[in-house]
């Protein structure tokens, strides 16, 4: 089975999206399902407004039609709203083909933190953008409910998972005066790290991570460390170190960096809110409170190996077969697989 992934977020950005997908990718393989990507590295692009970090694709539905007949796909997935999610979704509308999509981003709230716009508006467009999906695919229960009370139909439930293999505890010392509260994640507005940085705390306060808001936090908070982008084991390494990872994010639909984290033998701090409030709920492997300083401090106190305990349940090969069941269950796999001809797309 080989399916068509058309994303926004791609390589190099750094996010729960790319990570997301990458791993969905490899652990599909195990499963006998080959993924192929649809990015902005086919494309034209341009700086992405307040973010120029990231660059959107200029996408010609010509050359979409032509990656999808390279790519001869059994079933094609939308990861996201933008250009070329909006394009590959006109492509499948246009022909009568059955796709699926996946709601990753709380747009409302991150426009919201940029500009004055109403979340009912972007509401009303996310709604409109994924209603022809097959199954829109959610990666939380609770993210599913909302979906649903927001007027989306068809929200199927895709977990996701952690590799334990790479984070997991290890005897690291970053030389650092202790206790270490670590935040990691994309330096942005809609993370709301002045929240962790306003704070209190002894030892030492590490984010990891860039983004547009990375200079100006610098600034203003010259006693915490900022270690930039870190990836693989150096990244590993940092988790194991720390002693609570703090998470002061409102605004995300999961938070990968929660079970890379609690993998790591890392407990959590965090508000009460959607995202680590869906990973984590009542288990005891952190702490949610709307006071973050108590929840820091209460933290310091949660057993590592719990953590360690928690996260094993959060396997890829799981989420890859939930996403992979659900593309099966409603019926979006294009004519012409299973050995038969496969109809040829053309612009």
């Amino acid at each position: 089975m080989r399916i068509l992934v058309a994303t926004d977020a791609w390589h190099p950005q750094v996010n729960g999206v790319v990570r997301t997908l990458t791993k969905l990718a490899d652990a599909a393989k195990g499963l006998g399902v080959e993924f192929t990507f649809l990015t902005p590295q086919s494309f034209r692009t341009f700086a992405m407004p307040s973010y120029r970090d990231v660059r959107l694709a200029m996408p010609r539905p010509a050359r979409i039609a032509e990656l999808i007949e390279e790519a001869r796909p059994d079933s094609i997935h939308i990861a996201t709203e933008g250009p070329i999610g909006l394009m590959v979704r006109r492509y499948c509308r246009q022909r009568k083909l059955p796709f699926t999509t996946s709601f990753h981003t709380r747009f409302p709230e991150y426009v919201r933190a940029r500009m004055p716009v109403p979340g009912s508006l972007i509401w009303r467009a996310l709604r409109r953008f994924h209603s022809p999906s097959r199954a829109v695919m959610a990666a939380t229960p609770a993210l599913a409910c909302e979906l649903g009370e927001r007027g989306f139909d068809n929200v199927v439930l895709w977990p996701r998972g952690v590799d334990t293999h790479l984070f997991h505890p290890r005897a690291v010392d970053l030389c650092l005066p202790a206790p270490v509260f670590l935040s990691v994640g994309r330096v942005a507005v809609e993370k709301n790290l002045e929240a962790f940085l306003d704070l209190d705390l002894p030892g030492t306060k590490v984010v990891v991570g860039d983004g547009p808001a990375r200079n100006a936090l610098e600034e203003a908070y010259p006693d915490a460390i900022f270690l930039g982008e870190k990836h693989g084991e150096e990244l590993a390494d940092i988790y194991a170190a720390a002693d609570v990872f703090v998470f002061p994010s409102k605004t995300d639909t999961f938070g990968l960096v929660l079970l890379e984290a609690l993998a790591s033998g890392l407990p959590v701090a965090a508000f009460p809110v959607k995202g680590p409030r869906d990973v984590i709920g009542d288990a005891p492997v952190g702490v949610l409170d709307h006071d973050l300083r108590n929840a820091c401090f209460a933290a310091l106190g949660v057993s590592r190996q719990d953590c360690v305990e928690f996260a094993a349940a959060y396997t890829w090969e799981a989420s890859a077969r939930a996403f992979i069941d659900s593309i099966r269950a409603v019926g979006a796999v294009l004519p012409g697989r299973n050995g038969a001809e496969q109809p040829r797309f053309v612009a």
